[in-house]
């Protein structure tokens, strides 16, 4: 399959299939501007996911926390979805809606933020215990964290996106755990969901070349069971069939001349909140 790369400042305000290249400066300050304001939203949740709050509470804060900031949630309103953030408990994949149940000890939730800043989208997401937690669930967090660290180390110019997913699967699978396939990473930036897909499965010759200057998440969703996954009747909320816990880290990234550069790291070390900080 043929695969087209166009430069931004040309691509028209649509996803065409082809793969928009970033390659100005001020391309990457927006994107910088954005995911920093994303990751600073997400610090400050740290503090305030516990037992007893809920879901709906979380939403409040992230609108009025973008409103504050004048940035623009990017799931408000997007394609019927009415909420500011997408919170997923336990065996919830993605897309999880708030409510007003209120969480409770030993959940754990992924909290997936993007904010729209003078255009830009700043997309992450990262996992919040609720309490304390089981080790089986702790150490399904530590295991997501660190394939998305492997999946985020594989991209370079001249590589394939396929190498992102090799790197994710392999070391999840060494650790007994599955990898989600329904759903994946994408293409990020002047547009909220673009070319091309990011899987976090596959072998590292399959996919398309990775350019200076392409931008995109990596979001790895890992079970602790067997990956297959179903959307609820609401036609948003997928969750593992066997109801296993699922986890789930989420970058943005774009690609440079040696390597790549994380957008959305946290400013205060929180990028794992509730887990020990990394001595790498």
């Amino acid at each position: 399959m043929m695969i087209n790369y166009i430069e931004a400042v040309s691509a028209p305000p649509k996803n065409t299939g082809s793969i928009r290249l970033y390659n100005t400066a001020e391309d990457f300050a927006g994107m910088r501007k954005a995911c920093l304001l994303t990751a600073r939203c997400l610090d400050e949740l740290a503090a305030i996911v516990k037992p007893g709050v809920t879901t709906s509470a979380l939403d409040r804060f992230v609108f009025e926390f973008g409103m504050d900031h004048g940035a623009l949630p990017a799931t408000l309103n997007y394609r019927g979805y009415k909420f500011s953030v997408c919170t997923s408990i336990n065996h919830v994949v993605c897309h999880g809606m708030p409510d007003d149940k209120p969480l409770r000890d030993g959940d754990i939730v992924n909290i997936d933020v993007t904010y729209i800043l003078d255009g830009w989208h700043g997309d992450s997401s990262r996992m919040y215990p609720v309490g304390q937690l089981k080790r089986s669930a702790e150490r399904l967090l530590e295991v997501t964290y660190e394939c998305l660290l492997r999946g985020i180390a594989a991209v370079r110019p001249g590589a394939r996106t396929g190498a992102i997913g090799e790197a994710i699967q392999a070391y999840a699978e060494s650790e007994r755990c599955t990898v989600v396939r329904d759903f994946c990473g994408h293409g990020v930036g002047r547009l909220f969901h673009d070319s091309p897909n990011i899987l976090h499965y596959g072998r590292a010759d399959e996919g398309p070349e990775m350019k200076e200057g392409m931008i995109f998440t990596i979001e790895p969703m890992i079970n602790l069971g067997k990956p297959h996954v179903k959307v609820l009747s609401d036609g948003w909320t997928a969750v593992t069939r066997d109801r296993s816990l699922s986890a789930q880290y989420e970058h943005a990234v774009g690609v440079t001349a040696t390597g790549c550069e994380i957008f959305t790291l946290s400013p205060a070390g929180l990028d794992r909140p509730g887990l020990p900080p990394l001595s790498r």
